[in-house]
């Protein structure tokens, strides 16, 4: 069997991905926030066109399977209508910005992001998965997230630094942008063929006025039950339970975060059975892809059998082939399926070197319960 195919890009509204069971639409809500009325009516969309559910992402974005090729249009009309699709495919593809959802109307972050939107058609050609971060809203909440360009607050202000160095360039509000531009330009120009992120040039290649600052020691993020948010199980939510959420809550908006959970504005419930509401239940750092049936390129089951194995290991990702869609960092047990049977990587990637190969499933339940 050959290994799995890299596209190289992600899906988007105006350019789907086929996958197994139809074609894969990404939906990348400005500022990472929908509005009460965008969230109910991309649901009925979901339910109308889609699998009957929306699926978050590690970007903070929301992904609809199963759309059939003959519904695309209809899909992209009712989005358009909802305020949530692009004008422009190549616009589309460069707005990959994670925003810090702990945002105030009117903060640093709010205007970083809505400055760093108007200027994305001036940056210069980026690999296709090159992403930027702004978490400017205080101590940063997105540093374990991957991001190329992170604009964030340092101990005298903002800096801007590039992913893969520890340190970044001091720069007040107006340059940050214009500061922006120069490192993606500089890295555009300087980088090698297979340096297509900014964390394999920047270590070796980045220049030292760029290296200055430390960033603010992490915040912790919000948890489940508390806060207003509300974690999904592999980022899976159900269309019901996202109708039923939002008329419990009363909320006026919703924040998307890359943490598997809503965020949701205003008055709510503390827990919804749709959800997760224990900040301790092993599926919240558990994950896992869709699997087979519904990717081609996976050849095992992924969420059922993650939901049974997540007990027995607290930092699991289960994934369906050597690619890792479900999480592009390490994690201390990483299952990866192969021909129907399972390797095993421990402290790394799915496309890491696995510590054991060719597991049945019966081998590998037994493995991981004797290691409690």
């Amino acid at each position: 069997m050959s290994g799995p195919v890299v596209r190289g890009w992600c899906p988007g509204a105006l350019r789907p991905m086929a996958s197994g069971d139809g074609l894969v639409v990404r939906i990348r809500p400005r500022l990472a926030r929908l509005s009460a009325p965008q969230l109910l009516g991309l649901a009925a969309l979901a339910d109308r066109l889609g699998d009957g559910g929306l699926e978050l992402t590690s970007r903070a974005n929301l992904q609809m399977y199963g759309v059939a090729e003959g519904a695309h249009g209809d899909l992209l009309e009712g989005l358009s209508g909802l305020g949530l699709v692009d004008d422009d495919p190549a616009l589309e593809g460069r707005r990959n910005v994670l925003v810090s959802p702990l945002w105030q109307p009117g903060d640093l972050t709010e205007r970083l992001t809505r400055a760093l939107y108007d200027t994305l058609p001036a940056l210069p050609e980026l690999p296709a998965k090159v992403g930027f971060a702004v978490d400017a809203s205080g101590a940063p909440v997105l540093g374990a997230d991957p991001a190329d360009f992170r604009l964030e607050l340092g101990q005298a202000g903002l800096i801007l630094r590039a992913e893969g160095v520890a340190r970044g360039r001091p720069v007040t509000e107006g340059e940050a942008i214009p500061a922006l531009i120069d490192l993606a330009r500089l890295f555009a120009q300087t980088r090698r063929p297979e340096q297509k992120r900014v964390r394999d040039w920047a270590p070796e290649a980045l220049p030292a006025a760029w290296q200055v600052a430390e960033p603010l020691p992490a915040a912790p993020r919000p948890r489940p039950g508390a806060q207003g948010a509300f974690a999904a199980p592999f980022g899976r939510i159900a269309v019901g339970n996202l109708v039923s959420l939002m008329g419990a809550s009363e909320a006026q908006a919703v924040r998307v975060t890359p943490w598997r959970m809503l965020l949701v504005e205003g008055n709510c419930p503390a827990t919804h059975p749709g959800f997760v509401s224990d900040p301790t239940d092993p599926i919240l750092t558990t994950a896992a892809c869709r699997g087979a049936p519904f990717c081609p390129q996976g050849s095992v089951e992924t969420r059922d059998l993650a939901r049974r194995l997540a007990p027995f290991a607290p930092d699991l990702h289960m994934s369906g082939c050597a690619k890792g869609c479900a999480r592009s960092t390490p994690a201390a047990l990483t299952v990866v399926g192969r021909d129907g049977t399972y390797d095993l990587v421990e402290q790394g990637c799915a496309s890491d070197t696995p510590a054991l190969s060719g597991l049945t499933l019966p081998d590998l339940i037994a493995l991981l319960e004797s290691r409690t």
